[in-house]
């Protein structure tokens, strides 16, 4: 029960569900994440460390920067049913659509200098 509301907690905020959206198409950094989405690189954070405490996803550093992906291929049953159900939620929800629609235009040398 308790992992079950750490994850249903985690998924209650619109700019965290923004941030799983955006990772199930790619790995990003803060900047990255915080370019797109337009809130500050500290909430963004927050937001982040959330997602990472209810294990949905993960981060590895890479040089300068530290990427965020999705954590699907947790040994956990509630995440992998989480993500997957997420996976196919929201598709034609206009904020994800935009959202998707910027993804593309990201490029972290230009963002995060």
């Amino acid at each position: 029960m308790k992992k079950f509301l750490k994850i249903t907690k985690a998924l209650s905020d619109k700019n965290r569900v923004k941030i799983v959206k955006m990772l199930q198409h790619k790995e990003l950094c803060v900047c990255e994440i915080r370019e797109a989405i337009g809130l500050a690189q500290p909430t963004i954070s927050k937001h982040l460390k959330i997602l990472e405490d209810a294990e949905l996803i993960m981060s590895r550093k890479e040089g300068l920067w530290v990427n965020y992906f999705l954590n699907d291929r947790s040994d956990n049953p509630l995440i992998t049913a989480f993500l997957e159900n997420l996976r196919n939620m929201l598709e034609d929800d206009s904020e994800i659509l935009s959202l998707l629609k910027v993804l593309p235009q990201l490029n972290r040398k230009n963002i995060c200098k």
